[in-house]
């Protein structure tokens, strides 16, 4: 079952008072004593006792025999090591080592680290420790409270598995819906202080919603208005589309989004970025950059060239630990740049977001002092309505952010940052803490930006939704990944395969082969820019021809749509030759999608093969 609600709802209320750590004020609790309940604890592990056996405290019982049988053997009491061993065996003992190596290994940790000791690793780290020893409990009921928020990619889609084998009752509280609908067959809805209890995953959920919100004449208009809004953008993307699965994928995305918007049409969230001041062709880039920290003995990532340009919308894929935000921090600010060069245009401006900044705001400030600092120049009356759409009304808005909530403060980040109109967007996890309706916010506001942007995110919707082109980082590259992001858990099971085998061949497997010669590669890319080029301005000037009529058919369809013009004889020949330029409109805009495909097809070809 998924537990779901907006933030403060009373989620986590629900697990204490399942936990014992809270009492019912009225009514009754139904729970068998008998039950085995494991949940993750909150508090970061500490001490110095080894990963492997911090995951095996997980089992009490276990434990609690093992403990038993060190001190019948001291004792020498052999009847009771018979029944002790006998009840080593019945609840698997024996391979209890094994069981917690698997999960070690299935959360990313590496062989070499199961002994290590517990201190050594990094908060993250240790929150996926108490994961695995909640896992490692046999018990009837398992409670899982955010358990993707420290994982990874990689790590959540092994989750996945794990949970699908799971022979007791979970219950998890999460703000992913790819995860929701990968191992829930109930969902829990938690609004105006009542618990609603619906069959089927998350986005069987979101259709009954829709239908319900649907019912009520005020919602069902904004709803039409929503979908509308929505297929808008899909109507623009779907010509734009090249043959690439990872567009493809988005394209599908988009379809999808239109049909749950109805879902989601009474979120408190309803905000846009911005329109960006400049929109230069080139923004920022890495040549021939190793990017890591003074610190190391060998860069985190090296030979790194990538160039981001006008319209670019990356998503960096890759596990905890191979490099990713150490490429997003080399390129906002340079700081983990080693060698190469940063090539910054002179009006690009970084919208930069990552968890760290959650930290630098001012504990005393209120969120409308946050934002004067960025639009000095603001109304106190613009303030308001800006944060009132990301969630912040009344007196909240002046009161200190220190103990604002950890989704609070995400989105006062989020708000200060888009305040700045960036026209590049670096976003290293920007969905953590959030809960599902500001993470649909954000998907549509992205969707609708027009900047550039770099995403690192395990929150696969909003991958989708956004991303064009995938990287992929890995053994110490960066490469483009050449297939669509539901391709992703295949590859990542092909490659651990091949790794496992000791193929050296297969840390690029399904990317771009790369030339061992550094030099010739670069030559080879820059050929093949300088050959694109007339491609790509043909393509651009198809396009902004394309965006030209439709504006002209969308004035025309406002015309026609008006009751008015039907009304006065006099003006049906205006209308006659409305119509007749709506008809040659939807042909010209025919004729140029094709000329748009085609040029797209060959601008694609070109980047791909350089001519001799």
């Amino acid at each position: 079952m998924g537990l779901i609600g907006a933030n403060g709802s009373g989620k986590s209320s629900l697990f204490a008072l399942l936990l014992g750590e809270l009492e019912a004020d009225l009514g009754e609790l139904g729970l068998d004593a008998q039950y085995e309940i494991a949940h993750v604890a909150q508090e970061s592990p500490h001490g110095e006792g080894s990963a492997l056996d911090h995951v095996m405290d997980g089992d009490k019982e276990l434990r609690a025999v093992q403990r038993a049988l060190a001190k019948a053997e001291a004792s020498g009491e052999n009847g009771e090591l018979h029944s002790l061993y006998e009840r080593l065996e019945a609840i698997d003992g024996f391979s209890a080592e094994s069981r917690a190596a698997r999960l070690l290994h299935g959360l990313g940790f590496a062989d070499d680290e199961y002994g290590k000791s517990v201190s050594d690793f990094s908060g993250g780290w240790r929150m996926r420790l108490n994961l695995a020893q909640a896992l490692m409990c046999r018990s009837d009921i398992l409670l899982l409270d955010e358990p993707t928020n420290h994982l990874d990619l990689p790590a959540i889609l092994w989750l996945e598995r794990w949970l699908k084998r799971y022979e007791g009752v979970l219950m998890v509280v999460s703000h992913d819906r790819d995860f929701l609908d990968q191992v829930c067959t109930r969902i829990a809805h938690i609004e105006h202080q009542e618990i609603r209890v619906f069959t089927g995953n998350y986005s069987q959920f979101e259709a009954l919603r829709a239908e319900q919100l649907a019912q009520q004449q005020a919602m069902y208009s904004r709803q039409q208005k929503d979908i509308k809004h929505i297929q808008s953008y899909v109507d623009r993307f779907r010509y734009k589309a090249s043959k690439a699965r990872q567009a493809q994928s988005r394209l599908k995305m988009l379809e999808r989004m239109a049909l749950i918007a109805p879902a989601h049409v009474d979120s408190p969230f309803r905000f846009h970025f911005i329109e960006p001041k400049k929109q230069p062709q080139h923004l920022l880039g890495l040549i021939d950059a190793s990017v890591g920290y003074v610190d190391n003995d060998s860069p985190v990532l090296s030979n790194v060239n990538l160039n981001l340009t006008a319209g670019d919308r990356l998503g960096l894929l890759g596990s905890n630990g191979a490099g990713k935000s150490t490429l997003v921090k080399a390129l906002s600010t340079g700081s983990t740049l080693l060698t190469g060069d940063r090539v910054l245009s002179k009006d690009t401006k970084i919208g930069y977001f990552a968890q760290h900044q959650l930290e630098l705001l001012s504990p005393q400030q209120s969120p409308v002092e946050h934002l004067q600092r960025v639009a000095p120049n603001d109304r106190e009356l613009d303030l308001r309505n800006y944060l009132g759409r990301f969630g912040f009304s009344g007196e909240r808005i002046f009161e200190p952010v220190q103990p604002f909530s950890g989704g609070e403060k995400a989105r006062l980040v989020l708000a200060v940052m888009i305040r700045q109109q960036p026209n590049l967007l670096l976003l290293d996890e920007p969905t953590n803490h959030l809960d599902l309706e500001m993470r649909q916010a954000l998907s549509v506001a992205l969707i609708e930006y027009s900047g550039a942007l770099v995403v690192i995110s395990h929150d696969r919707h909003l991958l989708r939704s956004v991303c064009d082109e995938l990287l992929i980082v890995h053994h110490g590259t960066v490469d483009r990944f050449a297939h669509s992001l539901d391709e992703y858990p295949a590859w990542l099971k092909d490659n651990e395969t091949e790794s496992a085998s000791g193929s050296a061949a297969s840390n690029a497997e399904n990317a771009h082969p790369k030339p061992a010669n550094r030099k010739l590669q670069r030559q080879a890319q820059a050929l093949r820019r300088q050959q694109s080029k007339p491609l790509l301005d043909k393509v651009r000037k198809t396009e902004t021809k394309l965006n030209n009529v439709r504006a002209k058919l969308t004035l025309i369809d406002e015309r026609l749509a008006d009751e008015s013009i039907y009304q006065d004889t006099e003006r049906r020949s205006e209308v006659a030759q409305l119509v007749r330029d709506q008809g040659q409109l939807k042909s010209e805009i025919d004729q140029l999608e094709w000329d748009w495909l085609e040029a797209s097809e060959e601008f694609e070809n070109a980047k791909e093969t350089p001519q001799s």
